[in-house]
């Protein structure tokens, strides 16, 4: 048997209400437990084996949340800062105590950012053995070449005890100001703007656009956000 859990939290947790409220609909007989209504907000009830209907409308419980960010600059990746505002401060309503950002991106890039209450999927994807792939778009000052690009495959000194995993760099306009792709393995502090700053390229914008198999949403502007489809879910736990 799985964990049970106090009906009122049950329903907290789907968003019925907030704690106080939903005690009320609770107390109210608003909430049947199968085939009988309950007015117990402590009840406890197996989010498996019960079904929860609030108005005969039957409540599924998910435990885990995944949900995609597009992180504004100026954020930081964080579930508190007494400073500055945090991405689960974004989320609104949508924000829970479980919740917290899967890795970082620095307070002045942009993009992908998943957060969950998944601590597996989390280490899984973070781990440094996994060597999960990370895809940033960039814009440095200066001339991308093809020199850089040989640099990025096969490992860049950036002042670590050892090089950067081999990185595969796209170059897509160079100029005075380049545009580039560059997909790590890795996620070192600083790590894409360490890397450019190696082969003498400054970085002056920086945005994740995936992370393993998911792709930011196009339709997502910065500061806004949605949750993952089973599909995404799928791909990421496989």
């Amino acid at each position: 048997m799985d964990k049970q859990i106090r009906l009122d939290k049950f329903l907290a947790d789907m968003e019925i209400g907030t704690r106080t409220e939903v005690k009320h609909y609770i107390r109210k007989g608003r909430v049947k437990i199968n085939d009988s209504v309950c007015i117990k907000p402590e009840y406890k009830v197996s989010p498996t084996e019960d079904k929860v209907y609030f108005d005969d409308r039957i409540v599924e419980y998910n435990r885990y949340f995944y949900i995609m960010l597009n992180k504004p600059a100026g954020v930081v990746s964080a579930t508190r800062d007494n400073l500055s505002t945090t991405v689960l401060e974004l989320l609104g309503d949508k924000a829970r105590k479980d919740l917290f950002p899967v890795g970082r991106l620095d307070k002045d890039t942009e993009g992908l950012l998943l957060i969950s209450n998944d601590g597996e999927l989390a280490h899984k994807l973070l781990s440094p053995k996994k060597h999960v792939d990370k895809v940033y778009y960039v814009r440095v000052k200066g001339y991308v070449t093809e020199e850089d690009k040989k640099a990025f495959l096969q490992g860049v000194d950036i002042k670590d005890d050892k090089p950067t995993l081999p990185a595969d760099l796209e170059i897509l306009r160079t100029g005075e100001i380049s545009e580039a792709k560059l997909c790590i393995r890795e996620g070192r502090f600083h790590q894409v703007k360490r890397m450019f700053e190696a082969v003498g390229k400054e970085v002056i914008y920086l945005k994740r656009i995936s992370m393993g198999s998911l792709q930011l949403d196009p339709k997502l502007a910065p500061g806004e956000f949605r949750e993952l489809t089973k599909e995404e879910i799928e791909a990421l736990k496989n």
